[in-house]
């Protein structure tokens, strides 16, 4: 086997064994505590494969108080192969290469490393006596097991084994050794005397077993006798319970006729009823009893069959859905829509809804308003962190503590068959090795399967089709496409600064009141002071963040009022807002008051909301290298790439005089410790670099967004929006924006869209005469001589 060169006894990351002792090729499975496993992962993600030192922690010690006297020296070189997740850290699979011994050991950040040294064989067996040693180890273990039961598929792998060390490795695991006797086995250097002394322990093992199966023969005998009776006392009460129930005595817990009344189809009934007949023929003492119990008690707790529905009253659904949620107009109209459309087809929906947005915008609570509005009753489960198919859809009743899954358990919590069912957080799904949840709800979100739901729990098809799913999600990234091409997606982009004072103003202090015990004679919030904290002191798209401080004010408040030392009502102001919640939070950028050449305003969107950024440019002497700042992503650096090749084909010989072979240029985009990327600084980079050049300023009160090509062509972005309300918040009076942008501007609140002044543009020549007031034709650089020189181009 090759491994690495032991040149000064290299260094290399340890893996603690606990409980157990590998041998030099063999292959291993062994848990890893999470610090190793973390650094096992990253390495491996790098490499592939990685090699470590694998040392046995010696008995008694305990995984919270390892220290490096805990471990035997001699281990192995490990060559770690693969690593996944378990229940308290990582299960690795590695194999054993070389025998070696640790000559110095360190800890390092809870985690230990060491330096080792190879261990040789040292080679002093004969052949014949190999083949000899070989043939009585076989012999040996094939001897222990035959003394149980179905060991052939054990043995059988040993038969084809040619190699002493191999069968060691495999068959040491199962070995009733103690550690210190298998650890003793892995340091002797002597192939001759480690044979031996693995065969005398293979043959102490027979010689034990044998002693244990004789004894407990014996005692069988001994007790027989005695057990005779009392089994057949025990025969005599079964029969005696069989007879009774034949006769119809109670017994059963009345779990026939409770069956024979209910309103299961035919088929479940059947089912049923062979549950029941297996309860009544296994008598008190089966061990199956309370399992079948626990079945027939959900088959009877679930509906079968859907009520009477309630006519859906669509102007009732407005006005809940009106008074639950301030702003989010387009939401609210889309969720009246598909309510429509469900009055219509008799309440048979044809989609499944996805809510998808940042956090703390509604979508949970409006599942909630749509289950008042329809008069049903309202269940959510919470699918964060589900990892195991058998979350969704139950387990198989042949597994000790066996449950149905969440999907069935709402289903009997609500006690209907068409409740509407919430499925909180869908982007949170993970895969492990117990399955893929997110493939399991693929039939329960399919209108066209799931009147057909099948549990393992339950066993039977259970018709999900007259349910209201709703899912919640804050990002589309991490749903399977084959599962979020079920869902019909309704986008909750966030609130405005406005809406956000209205859902404070009705809805957040009025609850945040009554949980702190407080009401409007104790605690009064100013308008003013209440749009300080929306602007200074949170930074969200929704109001969750927002809620929080207007709890700690209150907190605040509730501690003065206990202690005497309020006087009432107790009014929050600008001027004492500090006071309560420390300094501002949130940085706004604002509009610069003067212009500078090459800087220009650009818009960004965040998952937060909008921004305003600057991009800035400057040149020097140099050779015509261009060089971005500011952590950005490859997608912005092309547009700054492709923008530098617009300005040279664009500005290159004109009057401006300015030498791109003789200069560097220099573009930074503040804020530099975070990530920025996309397309939609195109336009901004290409007029801060003609700024730039061309030494004329951008005005200040200006910003723009937009994708630009290579042709000079102004392509569409997404996030206009969230875009524009941030431009309104800095301050700024007009905004550039792509052509095909204009239809996204109806999405902008009005009284936003009434103080600005927008311009839409296809060219970088309409960017170039509204930013610099520069009047040029469209130009392609042309090829004369020994230079580039602009062409007019119709």
């Amino acid at each position: 086997m090759q491994t690495e060169k032991n040149e000064d006894a290299p260094e290399k990351l340890v893996i603690p064994l606990y409980e157990i002792v590998a041998y030099p090729g063999s292959r291993t499975k062994f848990p890893v505590d999470p610090e190793t496993g973390a650094i096992l992962i990253a390495s491996m993600a790098d490499k592939g494969t990685v090699l470590a030192l694998g040392l046995t922690l010696k008995s008694g010690t305990r995984l919270s108080e390892v220290t490096t006297e805990s471990f035997y020296k001699t281990g192995n070189l490990f060559r770690v192969t693969h690593i996944q997740p378990a229940d308290h850290g990582y299960l690795a699979c590695a194999e054993a290469e070389l025998r070696v011994k640790a000559v110095s050991l360190t800890e390092k950040d809870r985690h230990f490393v060491a330096a080792y040294e190879p261990v040789p064989d040292v080679q002093d067996l004969e052949d014949d006596l190999k083949g000899r040693i070989l043939a009585d180890v076989k012999s040996t273990i094939f001897d222990i097991s035959r003394r149980f039961s179905g060991s052939e598929q054990f043995t059988r792998p040993i038969e084809r084994m040619d190699s002493v060390d191999r069968i060691m490795g495999f068959v040491m695991p199962f070995l009733p050794a103690n550690l210190a006797e298998k650890q003793a086995l892995l340091e002797i250097p002597s192939v001759k005397e480690r044979y031996i002394g693995f065969l005398d322990l293979l043959i102490k093992t027979r010689e034990h077993i044998r002693i244990r199966i004789e004894m407990a023969e014996k005692v069988t005998d001994r007790v027989s006798k005695s057990n005779r009776e009392a089994m057949l006392r025990e025969q005599l009460k079964v029969i005696q319970e069989e007879l009774n129930a034949s006769e119809g005595t109670p017994g059963d817990e009345g779990y026939r006729e409770r069956v024979e009344k209910s309103k299961m189809p035919d088929d479940v009934r059947k089912k049923a009823l062979s549950e029941v007949k297996k309860l009544e023929t296994g008598g008190s003492q089966n061990h199956e009893s309370s399992v079948i119990r626990n079945y027939l008690d959900l088959m009877l707790d679930l509906p079968w069959v859907t009520e009477e529905k309630k006519s859906i009253d669509i102007a009732e659904a407005r006005r809940v859905l009106e008074s639950h949620h301030n702003g989010l107009e387009k939401v609210k109209e889309r969720i009246v829509q598909h309510l429509a459309v469900m009055k219509l087809r008799q309440e048979k929906q044809g989609s499944i809804l996805l809510f998808t947005g940042p956090p703390g915008t509604g979508k949970t609570s409006l599942g909630k308003s749509i289950a008042e509005a329809l008069g049903r009753k309202y269940v959510r489960v919470s699918l964060g962190g589900v990892r195991d198919e058998a979350e969704i859809r139950g387990h198989r009743r042949t597994y000790v503590g066996a449950l149905p899954g969440r999907i069935i358990q709402g289903i009997q919590k609500a006690g209907t068959k068409n409740p509407v069912f919430i499925l909180d957080e869908i982007d949170k799904l993970s895969t492990s090795y117990a399955g893929d949840p997110a493939s399991a709800l693929l039939e329960v979100l399919d209108p066209e399967q799931n009147s057909t739901f099948s549990d393992h729990y339950l066993e039977v098809p259970y018709d999900l089709s007259d349910v209201l799913f709703i899912a919640t999600a804050n990002s589309l990234a991490t749903i399977p496409a084959p599962l979020l091409d079920r869902m019909e997606m309704i986008e909750i982009s966030g609130y405005t600064k406005n809406e956000k004072f209205a859902i404070a103003k009705d809805h957040l202090i009025p609850e945040v009141l009554q949980e702190h015990g407080l009401d409007a004679d104790k605690l009064r919030i100013e308008d003013e002071a209440l749009k300080l904290i929306i602007e200074k002191y949170t930074r969200e798209a929704g109001v969750r963040w927002l809620k929080k401080q207007l709890a700690k004010i209150a907190r605040h408040v509730s501690e003065k009022i206990v202690s005497g030392t309020a006087e009432l009502p107790f009014v929050i102001t600008p001027d004492n807002l500090s006071a309560i919640l420390g300094k501002e939070q949130i940085r706004q950028e604002v509009a610069r008051k003067e212009p500078v050449p090459g800087v220009v305003t650009g818009l960004a969107w965040t998952p937060v909301g909008g921004e305003i950024l600057f991009i800035e440019g400057t040149f020097m002497p140099g050779t015509g290298k261009l060089t971005l700042t500011g952590q950005l992503g490859d997608v912005m650096k092309e547009s700054a790439t492709i923008s530098s090749s617009l300005i040279r084909s664009r500005l290159a010989g004109t009057e401006n005089g300015f030498n791109f072979i003789t200069s560097d240029i220099h573009i930074h985009v503040p804020s530099g410790a975070t990530p920025k990327d996309g397309p939609s600084a195109g336009v901004t980079i290409f007029s801060a670099l003609a700024s730039l050049i061309t030494g004329k300023t951008v005005d200040s009160n200006l910003a723009m967004t937009g994708e630009i090509t290579l042709s000079g062509a102004v392509l569409p972005v997404g996030g206009i929006k969230e875009k524009v309300l941030a431009a309104h918040r800095a301050g700024i009076k007009k905004v550039i924006l792509p052509k095909e942008n204009e239809r996204d501007l109806q999405d902008v609140p009005e009284d936003v869209r009434g103080e600005l002044v927008f311009v839409p543009v296809g060219t970088v020549e309409e960017v170039l005469k509204e930013a610099l007031g520069l009047e040029l034709p469209r130009a392609v650089a042309v090829h004369t001589g020994n230079s580039f020189v602009p062409a007019q181009n119709a």
